[in-house]
């Protein structure tokens, strides 16, 4: 029987001119025998600027739908995702060689770990790659240290959501990303660390393209205002997980 992890992407009309790069880092991913990957690129609105960058392959389907933002666009992606795991790859970015099939090992070998991010490398326009210091020990992430590290740090993880691999049930029960204008992400990952432990690989799991377009290179991104009411309601939802104390695994006690 053959598994599935569904990648899921969300893409909007200016990123949409970088699918081809990320679904050429996708066909040189190998997993391990039995194991398949499948590709949810849904548009974040209803125009003609996406398809013709969406590559001709039955193992990718694409859909569209109404605007709401990026979290939006995933989570609606998520009505179709029929595999264990959900990946995260974002339109404009990259996998190397070996990622899926490292998150995958990291969930398959303990049952006990809900997700797995790793490694990042920002891409640059001049076609360099910078990396950051401060990334967590490899192996388990305990809950709640992203969280506390997040709040000890303006606001900044020490792992990136946009690495984000994670078991498909424990992505449902949390209801998918947050319906945020941005931060959405984020907001997923501490909510995921206050329900669960996670995992850190130090080899680089990402090439994170920075670039004119960008959402998160806007002016918008950075406005004050906006930035505390949504850092507030991602640390409240946080909090509030945990202190509910449900978690995955699930207790049969």
């Amino acid at each position: 029987m053959t598994r599935r992890i569904i990648i899921v992407t969300a893409v909007h009309s200016p990123s949409a001119h970088h699918l081809p790069a990320a679904y050429a880092s996708l066909c040189a991913q190998e997993l391990p025998d039995g194991w398949e990957w499948h590709w949810l690129i849904q548009e974040d609105g209803q125009t003609d600027g996406v398809t013709p960058y969406v590559p001709d392959d039955k193992r990718i389907t694409f859909r569209q739908g109404r605007r709401g933002g990026p979290g939006v666009a995933r989570t609606m992606a998520l009505a179709h995702a029929d595999g264990a795991y959900v990946k995260i790859l974002d339109a404009d970015d990259q996998l190397p060689p070996g990622a899926l099939a490292r998150d995958l090992a990291a969930l398959e070998n303990d049952p006990t770990i809900g997700w797995a991010t790793s490694r990042v490398l920002d891409l640059l326009p001049d076609g360099s790659t910078v990396g950051f210091p401060g990334d967590p020990e490899p192996g388990p992430i305990e809950r709640d240290a992203v969280l506390d590290y997040w709040k000890a740090h303006d606001y900044r993880a020490q792992v990136h959501p946009a690495t984000l691999f994670v078991r498909r049930d424990l992505l449902l029960a949390l209801g998918g990303w947050m319906a945020l204008p941005a931060s959405e992400d984020t907001g997923l990952l501490l909510a995921l660390n206050a329900t669960s432990r996670g995992w850190f690989s130090p080899e680089v799991g990402l090439i994170y393209r920075k670039w004119e377009g960008q959402a998160t290179g806007q002016a918008a991104h950075t406005d004050t205002a906006e930035r505390d009411a949504r850092m507030a309601v991602v640390e409240a939802r946080a909090r509030a997980l945990g202190s509910f104390q449900w978690g995955y695994p699930v207790s049969s006690e």
